[in-house]
């Protein structure tokens, strides 16, 4: 199989690619992915996997070089499975594939991992013999806005996360702890409330805020932590939100963590992780991670992330934007909430 997508940073896009071609090379196959680098790259080759590292994703006239340059590489390597999970990389190896002999060149699948913009440069990802989509609303996303795509070739596969990484229960090991509340001692003895995610203006980090905000005005112990890095893009956006915390008065009170590889550890010691996206998301990964760790959450309920709290952990669930709601519910459970267990 051949995977194709922008690049293999930090992501659920990228994490679903890494886990599914882990599960390949265990299992006997080939699996070859085709993505500039970024920080899962190393393990996708240290797992097993060949890594071509073209910029396939980087949105420039030079990039469609590659249409003349990835039809010769699936003849020559000839996979089963030409997989696309990203609109300008599936339009490059669209264009390559449909240009092979019908008879001799792969199967092509998609995965719609977002309700993008509807349109014709959005509709590339419709166009594979599979569609897969990782849950119902993003089912109902594409018959909604694509009415001449076959519902039989639609496949509804939801996301998932290994119970042997994400144990029900776990806690970090006492090194960890240490080295934990040494960076972070403001996080020590604290009601912990983690949001996980990048920083972008969907994922509700002003909301977030704003809770904290009330929390502490109620006398409560809480700390904060927003875990996650903007893009470069995005930068002027985390400076906003930097200063909304200076103006709230919390800069004790609220932790921007950056980019973590130890999220699982962080969510494990954590009492509440919330999903504040204030659009719905196709899956929401964090959410599904915390809930197998035993960690209670509290979401937004539309899009995937709903769709995982009503069928797992209702009691989670809020309407959308309803912050009052959130702050109720983390109160009324602030009362019996003891500390992380093992903290240093």
């Amino acid at each position: 199989m051949v995977q194709v997508l922008p690049a293999l940073d930090a992501g659920g896009v990228e994490q679903g690619t890494v886990e599914l071609a882990r599960y390949l090379v265990a299992h006997g196959h080939r699996s070859i992915v085709i993505a500039a680098g970024g920080r899962m790259a190393e393990q996708l080759r240290r797992e097993g996997s060949e890594h071509i590292d073209w910029p396939i994703g980087r949105k420039r006239f030079s990039t469609l070089k590659y249409v003349p340059r990835l039809r010769r590489l699936l003849e020559e390597i000839r996979p089963d499975i030409l997989h696309l999970r990203s609109r300008l990389p599936a339009w490059i190896a669209w264009l390559a594939w449909r240009r092979m002999d019908p008879a001799t060149r792969p199967h092509l699948v998609t995965t719609v991992h977002g309700a993008y913009t509807p349109g014709r440069y959005s509709a590339i990802m419709m166009r594979g013999e599979r569609v897969i989509a990782p849950s119902g609303m993003i089912r109902d996303y594409i018959l909604e806005h694509y009415p001449d795509v076959d519902p039989q070739k639609i496949r509804v596969i939801h996301r998932g996360v290994s119970r042997e990484k994400y144990p029900y229960g776990y806690r970090p090991d006492q090194a960890w702890l240490e080295a934990w509340y040494k960076q972070y001692p403001q996080t020590r003895d604290r009601l912990l409330l983690t949001l996980p995610g990048r920083l972008t203006r969907i994922k509700g980090q002003e909301h977030f805020i704003e809770i904290i905000a009330e929390l502490k005005s109620r006398g409560m112990p809480v700390h904060g932590l927003l875990v996650g890095e903007a893009s470069e893009a995005k930068k002027s956006y985390e400076a906003e939100l930097r200063d909304m915390v200076r103006a709230m008065g919390l800069e004790a009170d609220i932790t921007f963590t950056g980019h973590r590889t130890d999220l699982k550890e962080i969510m494990a010691i954590s009492h509440v992780v919330l999903s504040l996206t204030l659009v719905p998301e196709s899956f929401g990964r964090t959410t599904l991670e915390a809930l197998s760790l035993g960690r209670p959450v509290i979401g937004y309920g539309h899009g995937g992330v709903g769709e995982q709290l009503r069928e797992i952990y209702p009691q989670g669930l809020v309407q959308v934007g309803d912050k009052d709601n959130v702050i109720s519910m983390i109160s009324s459970c602030a009362v019996c909430a003891s500390l992380p267990q093992g903290r240093s």
